[in-house]
């Protein structure tokens, strides 16, 4: 039973190492100080949680940012007697002196002010340099003398010193600030006008100013507001939750924080991160706010991160790794999520209509139940295209629920082998079969073949669940190139008679020569004979021609060539003609399929049509086998109540078995 620490206080307790704290309830307990260093919390609560400094660590710190800021002020007074010296009438290389640090001073508050730390600190090195070349000439120009070298010397020491004040009063007042924020310390009144301005910067430091946002600085100061606070370091917080709790001065350093839930908790700005994920303002911010609507997150490691229900509508995600994150019930409405890594995670009841999905990384580990999705773009946007690749096809429909992931699922299941020019249809043939063969535990299938621009192809291959695909994909590429290094005659050589590479080949050949091609079924390398390409008498029944036909007249081609076929002769049991009419009005009904799609499906109906005249001669039937083949790879991907998937589970196998080749 998880342990109930609610409501107590625990402040300063020792839980360092402890690993029976997993679902502990910590809510509304009092955990300033408390030592939770290398400890198992996994799913904890800390919802309204208080962690941070203890009273006396507190007044310690305060004590030590009174000291720092007494220094500072000792540096400023100097600065201060510097500046004095200009209505010094006791010499003019005094008033010299105090001028120099004047001018440095009123150079470098103007421009760190207005332009941020980093610009101040180069106006300061250009002031000190001219001052210097100043108090030189002077010098020389002066009288040569002892004391005139001295004094010039004296000078220059002079701005120097002023230099150091600075410096220290920002160290210290930032200190000071850091560690004194909200405790009542900027109570402290600072009369020097030097420190104020200090102050001031560090402040905006700490708020994220960007101007002042010195990350040096910055961690210094976190790390000295962080001590003797509540330690979470090396802790496992998978799960576990900080719903409003309050974190100043926390330390999250080595802290595992997958799915950690940081809804409106106080302060995180004032935790020491280490390398996680909370050392991103950005970051932190959603977190805290679960708005990241329009904004940046381009590359970002949010690996783990939890966005439930998060409005994420129109944010970039592009080449992010949002793995094993939790992003139920998010709104990922026209997010771009190009390359975006999702190994892992939880998509459970989110919004992805309109999203940008080119290239993203899903795995048969990442949840998409519940999806809610009307439509996706396969491709970035451009100004000539705006809707680029959208699925479904069609404009005027949208994916009914739950049709998203039946449409998906089949993308993250396959080994995609992509061949980007010159392409060797013998040797993707050979190098293919040797991988079947080496990894027969992959249960290697082709599903699909795509041209993409000129000599380009996409071989797309089902396998087991399981399988490392880089691994495959790797020996695959390797052999490959071997291959196609090779003289023909020595390819030859490993073909000889092997008629599954000879059909692979002519698969691979004939896909080059067409706009599109697709294949299913049959097609591991156990019997890739079945779907053998040469010797085909219709080219165009096996990928369609170039120029798309009207999708009425070939319906209407298909229509005449089926009424040239014979009646069944039992009403109870379809014939051909009877089949292949049913397999048509279902191929122009369907709301998933493009016109594209259409037009090559009933192209296939027809090619089986006219082989249906004679049906049992061994030309036809290879020709029939191709385009049920064909129909197949067409119908891949569509969601499971999509009416065409009864076309491919009853009406194919049907008219397969018509043809004498079930």
């Amino acid at each position: 039973m998880a342990l109930d620490f609610s409501g107590q206080n625990l402040r300063g307790r020792n839980f360092k190492g402890r690993q029976d704290l997993a679902g502990a309830n910590f809510s509304y307990a009092d955990i300033r100080g408390a030592n939770f260093t290398n400890a198992n919390l996994t799913g904890a609560n800390f919802s309204h949680a208080k962690a941070g400094l203890q009273l006396h660590w507190a007044i310690l710190l305060v004590l030590v940012s009174w000291l720092l800021s007494g220094l500072s002020g000792f540096l400023w007074a100097v600065n201060g007697y510097l500046v004095s010296r200009i209505f010094d009438t006791s010499g003019l290389e005094f008033q010299i002196a105090g001028w120099a640090a004047l001018i440095v001073l009123i150079a470098f508050f103007f421009i760190t002010i207005r332009q941020g730390v980093a610009a101040g600190l180069g106006a300061l090195a250009v002031a000190l340099a001219v001052v210097f070349a100043v108090v030189i000439a002077g010098t020389l120009a002066g009288a040569g003398t002892v004391t005139g070298v001295i004094l010039g010397a004296a000078a220059i020491a002079g701005v120097i010193a002023a230099a150091i004040a600075i410096a220290g009063a920002i160290a210290g007042a930032i200190a000071a600030a850091v560690a004194a924020a909200r405790t009542g310390a900027r109570a402290a009144a600072v009369a020097v006008a030097g420190t104020l301005v200090s102050i001031y910067i560090s402040w905006r430091a700490m708020k994220g100013d960007q101007k002042h946002s010195l990350s040096l600085v910055r961690n210094i100061a976190i790390a000295f507001a962080a001590t003797g606070g509540t330690s979470f370091r090396g802790a496992n917080l998978t799960n576990a939750d900080f719903t409003q709790a309050t974190l100043k001065s926390t330390d999250f350093r080595n802290t595992i924080l997958i799915c950690s839930r940081w809804y409106q908790a106080k302060m995180l700005d004032r935790v020491r991160p280490g390398s996680t994920y909370l050392q991103n303002s950005q970051v932190r911010q959603l977190l805290v706010t679960g708005q990241g609507q329009d904004k940046n997150f381009y590359r970002e490691n949010l690996r783990g991160i939890n966005l439930q229900k998060a409005n994420l509508a129109d944010a970039s995600f592009i080449g992010a790794d949002l793995s094993e994150a939790n992003l139920q019930d998010a709104n990922l409405s026209r997010a771009k999520l190009k390359q975006t890594q999702l190994d892992g995670t939880d998509l459970t009841g989110a919004t992805l209509t309109g999203a940008y999905i080119e290239d993203w990384g899903i795995t048969n580990t990442t949840k998409l139940h519940g999806v809610r999705c009307e439509y996706v773009f396969m491709r970035l946007p451009t100004k000539e295209d705006p809707d680029p690749l959208r699925k479904p096809d069609n404009k005027q429909e949208v994916f009914a629920d739950g049709d998203f992931a039946n449409f998906i699922k089949p993308i993250f299941d396959t080994l995609d082998l992509y061949h980007n020019q010159g392409v060797d249809p013998r040797a993707v043939a050979i190098a293919f079969k040797n991988l079947a063969e080496n990894h027969p535990e992959a249960e290697l299938e082709i599903v699909a073949m795509e041209k993409r621009g000129d000599d380009k192809i996409l071989l797309r291959a089902k396998t087991a669940a399981g399988i490392d695909k880089s691994q495959l994909s790797a020996e695959y590429f390797d052999d490959y190139n071997q291959l196609k290094a090779l003289s023909q005659s020595q390819q030859l050589l490993l073909v000889e008679k092997d008629q599954r590479i000879i059909s692979l080949e002519n698969m691979v050949d004939t896909a080059l020569k067409q706009p599109k091609f697709y294949t299913q079924g049959n097609t591991n390398m156990s019997d890739i004979s079945g779907i053998n390409i040469e010797g085909s008498s219709n080219v165009s029944g096996i990928a369609g021609n170039n120029s798309i036909a009207n999708l009425g007249t070939i319906s209407g081609n298909v229509s005449i060539a089926l009424n040239q076929l014979p009646d069944a002769t039992d009403a109870e049991k379809p014939g051909i003609k009877e089949l292949l009419s049913q397999l048509q009005d279902a191929i122009i009904q369907s709301t998933y399929l493009s016109e594209e799609d259409k037009t090559e499906a009933l192209e296939q109906v027809n090619t089986l049509a006219e082989a249906g005249k004679n049906p049992q001669e061994s030309t036809k039937q290879k020709t029939a086998k191709t385009a049920i083949t064909m129909l197949k790879g067409i119908f891949t991907g569509l969601p499971a109540v999509a009416s065409l998937v009864e076309a491919t589970n009853k009406l194919l196998p049907a008219i397969s078995k018509l043809f004498g080749l079930g």
